[in-house]
């Protein structure tokens, strides 16, 4: 019984990092399961992904405002070219 409880109870750091993994590239049903079964008995860590949403939200809006070529200014040439480089091509 007792591995069972283990299995199912996450730490809230590990909540946190199933959450964060949720915005980028989703979970397994297991992670789903086991993050809903956290945050329905855990206040915090509720509070925390509701914010975090809320922060990914805000951002998202922010960058799809920009403008697609706008390139903030960078005083290091080279650096600037790498990061160009590692741009998604859209």
């Amino acid at each position: 019984m007792m591995k069972l409880m283990n299995w199912l109870m996450l730490s809230c750091k590990k909540a946190t990092e199933l959450m964060e993994k949720q915005s980028l590239v989703g979970l397994s049903k297991k992670e789903k399961f086991r993050l809903r079964m956290h945050t329905s008995m855990c206040d915090g860590c509720t509070a925390y992904q509701k914010q975090s949403l809320l922060i990914d939200n805000l951002l998202h809006h922010h960058f799809d405002d920009m403008l697609p070529n706008a390139m903030p200014e960078v005083e290091n040439k080279e650096l600037r070219d790498r990061i160009l480089l590692n741009l998604p091509k859209n």
